[in-house]
């Protein structure tokens, strides 16, 4: 398939970097559907893949969009007018790739978030920020709200993610307190859908491969950790409601699913809603891991009205057919 250029001069674009990845590619799809605008689309293919949105682009909205290429370090090099809108989502964010891409993550959320504010700032963009609940660590308090600090160890092999986002927010507010930026902070919760790597590393993929190739299902610790499972297309609804506030009333927002469930016992659902023969085995816990995730998420919910409908087990009903496919 072949991605033309558009005339960006005759309507505002929307940039979105890490477009090609799991949530950038629902967001591409969102927009087309919903907006009329022009999408930039800037990757560097290190997770995302074009074929994540060859079903998205047709030959009506093929001159909306334009695939750059590159990496966010590297955006200040490309010329980029009419932006109204930046969906910052570039980074890799699967535990398996902070030990692997550790350094690339750090550039990306530091190095890379400057030079993204930088076009927002020209352009007098909006920018929204995808930032994630690792901000919060091994939380000493439950549900998480915006208000906490977080509990992060800044030495482990998670730091890397960790503290690059919790720079970007801190980057992203000076230029809104000093710039006068219109910045939105998202704090993304476990999200799971369509579009996630097979070895992505998080606990949905990582299940629904071993429970449908009949592998033992690995459980770390002793499976009472908990995480609060939003899908995809709940998170996208949430995005955009965000992006769109014309008034906005904070700076930071939690965007998850509340409904907690045991590492355990989403082992246990996805086992038997798959009718795997597979055993739970119960593996060494990794460093840094959290005990519980479960967003507080008033704030969003007060200022948007938007909650989550989509609940685990319909959610992994809609997603199972996928992953048996690409088996």
């Amino acid at each position: 398939m072949v991605f033309y250029k558009f005339e960006r001069w005759k309507i505002l674009n929307i940039l979105i970097t890490g477009g090609l990845g799991f949530i950038g590619s629902h967001l591409v799809k969102f927009l087309l559907e919903k907006t009329e605008n022009n999408l930039i689309i800037l990757d560097n293919l290190s997770t995302g893949k074009k074929s994540n949105i060859y079903n998205l682009v047709n030959k009506e909205n093929i001159s909306r969009v334009e695939i750059i290429k590159e990496t966010v370090e590297n955006v200040d090099q490309i010329k980029l007018k009419n932006i109204s809108k930046i969906f910052h989502l570039a980074s890799h964010a699967s535990p398996t790739d902070f030990r692997k891409h550790s350094l690339e993550i750090m550039m990306t959320n530091s190095i890379g978030t400057k030079k993204v504010l930088d076009i927002a700032l020209k352009n007098n963009a909006t920018f929204i920020l995808a930032s994630t609940s690792e901000i919060y660590g091994n939380p000493l308090i439950h549900p998480q709200n915006e208000d906490y600090y977080g509990n992060v160890n800044t030495l482990g092999i998670r730091a890397c993610y960790d503290e690059s986002k919790r720079f970007s927010e801190t980057l992203s507010m000076i230029y809104k307190r000093d710039k006068n930026l219109d910045v939105r902070i998202l704090r993304i919760f476990n999200t799971y859908g369509t579009n996630m790597r097979l070895n992505d590393g998080r606990v949905i993929p990582t299940f629904l491969k071993q429970a449908l190739t009949g592998n033992p299902i690995t459980v770390r610790g002793d499976g009472k950790q908990s995480r609060s499972l939003c899908h995809v297309s709940d998170l996208i609804n949430g995005i955009y409601l965000i992006s769109v506030i014309k008034n906005i009333k904070y700076n930071v927002y939690n965007i998850g699913n509340p409904e907690e469930i045991e590492i355990i016992e989403l082992a246990e659902m996805i086992k038997k809603m798959t009718c795997s023969c597979s055993k739970i085995k119960y593996i060494e816990e990794l460093d840094d891991e959290p005990r519980r995730r479960r967003p507080d998420i008033n704030r969003i919910k007060d200022e948007t009205g938007w909650s989550p409908t989509i609940s685990l087990r319909e959610g992994l009903k809609k997603i199972i057919p996928h992953y048996k496919e690409m088996l």
